[in-house]
């Protein structure tokens, strides 16, 4: 695939993606998950199944709750209910929950590298942090993670889809051309960015979240440049 790097004497703006992109996120998940499959210890379902029947209930759970840890605790009991021959009693409620509640006591685990190239892209462009989930969940994490200053501004977003980065866009007066949305996510960052007449950096993460997997966007006419990364820290080579 070819990239194309961004012109390293003009400046930039690049709005920045947060989970799995600055911050390890669905490690956390994924060990919830499999705490909870191996809880149902089902005797029909193997945990594939199980997974998989949990990824349907959460495309479900997203259009009505949102992104978050009270979505992923929804999709949970809901998994449960679907699965289990037990009643979900009030104890069974609560130890289900929990699975998605320890989530919140990770601290900040920030991806190698991410520090020192934000002070020194902050230094040379003009910084956004773009997230979608859950306003409060995903401020607290900024705030706790030290790299607030690095940013001119943060928006939480509860989707990522072409018609939010034209408001983004529209709302802080960007130019397109010298924009780049840099993401782990093909689905929320790559694909509607481009989509949108803006740019993508793709920096994969290996645990990203199977909802958020997606074939990349090839650009094309109306879209703009795509830029493919192995790591974080490789941004300083081009930006």
């Amino acid at each position: 695939m070819m990239s194309v790097p961004a012109n390293h004497n003009s400046t930039q703006i690049l709005l920045i993606d947060a989970d799995d992109t600055l911050w390890e996120n669905n490690i956390y998940f994924e060990r919830a998950i499999a705490n909870f499959i191996s809880f149902l210890n089902h005797h029909e379902y193997t945990p594939r199944q199980v997974r998989e029947v949990l990824n349907d209930v959460e495309r479900t759970n997203v259009a009505k709750h949102g992104y978050g840890l009270q979505s992923f605790a929804h999709a949970l009991v809901e998994t449960f209910e679907r699965l289990s021959v037990e009643p979900l009693t009030p104890a069974l409620h609560e130890t289900i929950r929990g699975f998605a509640h320890t989530i919140a006591e990770h601290p900040v685990e920030i991806i190698s590298g991410v520090p020192e190239t934000l002070n020194y892209l902050a230094g040379r462009h003009r910084l956004i942090l773009m997230t979608k989930g859950n306003f409060t969940e995903q401020t607290g994490k900024v705030e706790r993670s030290g790299l607030k200053s690095h940013f001119a501004a943060v928006e939480v977003v509860a989707e990522k889809n072409p018609g939010v980065y034209q408001e983004v866009v529209a709302k802080y007066g960007l130019t397109r051309d010298v924009t780049w949305m840099v993401g782990n996510s093909p689905k929320s960052d790559v694909n509607p960015a481009l989509a949108a007449g803006l740019n993508a950096v793709f920096v994969p993460h290996d645990q990203t979240w199977v909802l958020e997997h997606e074939e990349l966007a090839q650009p094309g006419d109306g879209s703009g440049r795509l830029l493919v990364l192995e790591r974080f820290a490789q941004l300083r080579e081009h930006f």
